[in-house]
C-alpha cells in the first residue's frame, strides 16, 4: 500500500501513522507492529497516538484485547518517508479490515483550515457532506473511500450526511468547530442498523501539531 504525496514538511524521512478502531460490532483490540505492542486495549472510536516510523515494510497484527494467537488481522505495510497515516479499522467482525487513509498535509493559508472525509458506515449507502443549506462539502463518497482534501474557512457549522445526490439526511452533526490553520478529518462511523449509531469523528490530523 503507497501513498505518494508533496508533502511541505519535511522531517528526514520520519513519517508518522496512528490505529483508529472504527469496527462497530468488534471488541477491544491490541495492536502490535512487528511484535512490539503499539495499542493497548484500543476500544471503538478511539485513536492511538501517532507513532514515529522510518520507511520500510512492517507486520501490522491485530488481536482480541488480551490475546496474542488468532490475529483478526495480520498483513504487511509499507511506509513511505515524510507521510502521515491513519490506519482505520473498519468494517463488521466478520469481515474486518483496515484503511490506510492518507493524512500527509501540504501548506494552507493560515486564515484557512483543511478537511477530508472517510465513509466508515459499513451498511450506508454512497454520501454527501453537506452543510444545512445544501452546499456540498463533499459528494458521492462510498464506504471505504476517501473523499479529496478541501480547505474552508474557520468557524463553527452542521455537518450533515446525505443519501448521494437526495435530500435524505442521516446524520446531522452541529457543533463542528473547525479553527484556522488546522487540518481536519471527519470520519463516518456506526451503522444505520445495528447497535452502534451513525457518528462522526472529528479528528486533527498530524500536521495540525
Amino acid at each position: 500500500m503507497y501513498y505518494y504525496t508533496n508533502n511541505y514538511f519535511s522531517r528526514n524521512n520520519t513519517s508518522y501513522s496512528r490505529i483508529l478502531h472504527a469496527s462497530p460490532d468488534a471488541p477491544g483490540m491490541d495492536i502490535y507492529l512487528n511484535n512490539t505492542l503499539i495499542g493497548r486495549n484500543l476500544t471503538y472510536r478511539n485513536f492511538t497516538e501517532y507513532i514515529p516510523l522510518m520507511s520500510g515494510r512492517y507486520r501490522l497484527d491485530i488481536f482480541p484485547t488480551g490475546t496474542t494467537s488468532n490475529p483478526v488481522i495480520s498483513r504487511d505495510i509499507d511506509v513511505i518517508p515524510d507521510t502521515d497515516t491513519t490506519i482505520a479499522i473498519k468494517g463488521l467482525l466478520e469481515d474486518i479490515d483496515f484503511l490506510i487513509v492518507n493524512d500527509t498535509a501540504a501548506r494552507i493559508p493560515s486564515n484557512m483550515a483543511e478537511i477530508k472525509f472517510v465513509h466508515l458506515i459499513p451498511d450506508a449507502p454512497r454520501v454527501d457532506v453537506t452543510l444545512p443549506d445544501g452546499r456540498k462539502l463533499f459528494e458521492n463518497i462510498a464506504f471505504n473511500e476517501v473523499s479529496e482534501k478541501s480547505t474552508i474557512e474557520p468557524g463553527r457549522y452542521t455537518v450533515q450526511l446525505r443519501v448521494a445526490g437526495t435530500d435524505n439526511i442521516i446524520l446531522t452533526v452541529p457543533n463542528v468547530v473547525l479553527n484556522s490553520g488546522r487540518y481536519y478529518t471527519i470520519y463516518g462511523v456506526g451503522t444505520m442498523n445495528g447497535a452502534k449509531p451513525l457518528q462522526a469523528l472529528i479528528a486533527l490530523d498530524k500536521a495540525s501539531y
